[in-house]
């Protein structure tokens, strides 16, 4: 018999905050200012990995401009 792993198709805001170490606050803010992108569902935000891979590709850009 072979365990089966269900991956994840998306993110809380919680759960993208615990992963980049980032408070809950803040977290909230980069989803509401746009700079995390997400997905309604109901009355709550989802963030999609990709989404997440996005963002942090964009500040390692940034950082990498402001080294050169």
């Amino acid at each position: 018999m072979t365990t089966a792993v269900i991956q994840r198709k998306w993110h809380t805001t919680a759960e993208v905050a615990e992963m980049l170490g980032y408070g809950l606050s803040k977290t909230k803010m980069l989803v509401l200012t746009g700079e995390i992108r997400s997905i309604k569902d109901g009355r709550s935000r989802r963030i999609l990995p990709r989404y997440v891979d996005e963002y942090i590709e964009r500040l390692a850009l940034q950082a990498e401009g402001e080294v050169a």
